[in-house]
């Protein structure tokens, strides 16, 4: 929803709901964004990419098992994850910031001129509902699953340690 200059004086791209909508629309956040089974279907995704990918990199690894050629290739999938993870972490943490908050800084040519502008009652309610039941629950999930992902490396990277 754009707001006319005499309400929000801050750019189009730079109001938070803008961000939001455009974060929620791009091509990673969209499919990590969206249900469980959608957020999961999109990890398994990314597993099998990542693991196509690497397979050629870990072969020319002198690899003296079949064991051994896995825990490689799983520490390779997982770090790509927990990577892609942070990312999408990153960018939500950063919508969420601007949707909460009753103030936003904002750049109206450049760098050097940046102003504050505080929120109408109404764009502060509706930006803070999106917040709070949309945005707050997809960065738990992310959060979660790297947790997840953390402890599986440290599991992977000690199970490869054994096998060498």
């Amino acid at each position: 929803m754009f707001f006319s200059k005499d309400i929000c004086p801050v750019p189009f791209d730079q109001q938070p709901l803008n961000e939001f909508y455009a974060l929620k629309n791009s091509c990673l956040f969209s499919c990590f964004g969206l249900g469980l089974k959608n957020y999961l279907y999109s990890i398994a995704v990314v597993c099998c990419i990542s693991a196509i990918l690497f397979t050629p990199l870990v072969l020319a690894i002198k690899i003296f098992s079949l064991i051994q050629f896995f825990a490689i290739e799983s520490l390779f999938v997982t770090f790509t994850l927990v990577i892609i993870l942070i990312r999408l972490y990153l960018g939500w943490s950063y919508v969420v910031k601007r949707l909460l908050s009753a103030t936003i800084f904002y750049e109206e040519s450049g760098w050097y001129d940046g102003q504050i502008w505080t929120k109408t009652a109404e764009m502060l309610t509706k930006d803070r509902l999106i917040g709070m039941y949309y945005v707050l629950p997809v960065l738990r999930r992310i959060k979660y699953t790297f947790a997840i992902l953390v402890l599986v490396l440290i599991v992977e990277f000690f199970a490869y340690r054994l096998l060498c």
